[in-house]
């Protein structure tokens, strides 16, 4: 903080000097050009002392030029620029009052009280210098006027010297004022200018930040996405379905699982294949949430392996307890839809955890509900929690749907208010003439116009099966 202060007053001491520098050289030309010519209207008012005015006139230019050609070597001293034409003129003007009688007199106050306004609009220096200049002039005036002039003291106040003596105090506190309040202008800009740097200089800490942050979390989306069953995996086996997945953030609590499991062969019939998938929504979205998706994907591919799971109430017991056992004290859990599938003998098993199973059969509406609660989120009691398995049988055309609830928890519309279940249900009615396909983009393009200009407020993901 220290060193930072003693830069900040180098650099507006330095920019109060290119200022002055620039102003006062503005004065010392105006003195070099116009203070000569001002002896035409000597000529013409006062022609007695053309002669004596016009030496004073050239004498003060000559010595401001001599201050302008040697400006490289001064410029250290910008005062002094300002300095020699402002005290030429001063006692310039204190001999030319000397001389003149009282109409004169008044007419010359003006030209007075002019040097002195010029000089504290254009000048900038310390006090000091304000004070030293009105000092010589007031002491160049007593002696020019104990010399030459026949006024009265008390003509020579009355007719103008008061109101110029009172210009000239003045503009001593008006150099002041001017001089400091360009200073806080200068500090102000110096230090919004310094603080500029310091925020661009974080911004761009920030931004590579935010840049390998990004980076990471794009690796891991790459990471989750490689956990999904590829769709050329699925195509094998059925043929008329659709995924709508739309993650909130680049990576997703949402996953969708898929597997196939032959049954046992016996005398009486040859294994059969049956179609497992399943729609999950962990706890949370974003990483939180794709942390934990990875996890209950390898569980889940864990259960294939164990002769205790036959059935998708099996299959989200186990998950539950390996979830409960391996994440100790933390409460998070997923919520899901899982259904088994015999294609062969048109049977279907569902389980759910909070997330219900809709079918949709020539029009009609069906709901599968599931158990009310969530997987993993009780560590006490995991081992008495038990989920019920539903065996439906199935019809040709029907349409199976598992999903998580960021669809019909969008907020939108024309109130800004949620979607909720009872629109998503009517919807998958209405859009039943459709291909699977064709649904699926339906689905995608309802959600985009109910949004609006909307936030997507959680992760999305819809399973749609025609039979």
């Amino acid at each position: 903080m220290a060193q930072s202060k003693i830069t900040t007053n180098v650099d507006w001491q330095s920019e109060l000097d290119v200022t002055a520098l620039r102003y006062h050289t503005i004065v010392a030309w105006v003195a070099i050009i116009l203070n000569p010519l001002w002896v035409i209207g000597d000529y013409f008012n006062v022609p007695a002392h053309f002669n004596d005015f016009l030496i004073f006139r050239l004498a003060v230019s000559f010595a401001t030029l001599i201050t302008i050609l040697l400006k490289k070597k001064l410029s250290a001293y910008p005062f002094i620029f300002a300095f020699i034409p402002f005290l030429g003129i001063a006692i310039q003007n204190a001999y030319m009052y000397s001389v003149l009688d009282v109409s004169e007199f008044q007419k010359h106050t003006f030209a007075y009280i002019a040097l002195f306004i010029g000089a504290g609009m254009f000048v900038f220096w310390k006090t000091q210098y304000s004070i030293l200049v009105v000092v010589i002039s007031f002491i160049a005036n007593i002696i020019f006027f104990n010399i030459f002039s026949k006024l009265e003291v008390s003509q020579i106040m009355i007719n103008g010297g008061m109101l110029t003596a009172t210009v000239a105090l003045f503009t001593i506190l008006l150099i002041f004022t001017r001089t400091n309040l360009t200073k806080k202008e200068i500090i102000s800009r110096l230090a919004l200018a310094e603080s500029n740097v310091q925020l661009a200089e974080k911004n761009e800490i920030i931004e590579e930040k935010n840049k390998d942050i990004k980076a990471s979390i794009t690796y891991a989306q790459r990471i989750q996405q490689a956990i999904l069953p590829p769709s050329e995996r699925i195509d094998k086996v059925l043929n008329n379905y659709f995924i709508l997945y739309k993650p909130k953030d680049i990576v997703s609590g949402d996953f969708y699982w898929y597997s196939t499991v032959k049954t046992t062969p016996d005398e009486n019939r040859p294994s059969q294949e049956i179609v497992v998938i399943a729609a999950v929504d962990c706890t949370g979205h974003g990483v939180p949430g794709a942390l934990m998706s990875i996890i209950g994907s390898t569980i889940l591919n864990q259960s294939l392996t164990v002769k205790e799971v036959n059935s998708p109430a099996d299959a989200l017991s186990f998950l539950n307890n390996q979830l409960a056992k391996n994440l100790n004290s933390i409460k998070d859990g997923m919520d899901m839809s899982m259904c088994a599938i015999n294609l062969t003998k048109m049977e279907m098993e569902y389980a759910g955890a909070n997330n219900p199973l809709y079918i949709v059969r020539n029009k009609q509406f069906i709901e599968i509900k599931a158990d009310k609660q969530a997987i993993g989120a009780d560590h006490e009691n995991f081992a008495s929690k038990k989920f019920t398995n539903h065996s439906i049988k199935l019809e040709k055309n029907d349409a199976i749907y598992l999903f998580t609830d960021g669809y019909a928890d969008q907020f939108g519309g024309p109130n800004g208010k949620k979607y909720k279940y009872k629109k998503f249900q009517e919807l998958l009615i209405e859009i039943q003439d459709n291909t699977m396909e064709k649904q699926r983009m339906l689905l995608d393009h309802h959600h985009e116009q109910w949004k609006g200009e909307l936030e997507q407020v959680d992760d999305i993901l819809i399973i749609g099966i025609k039979i």
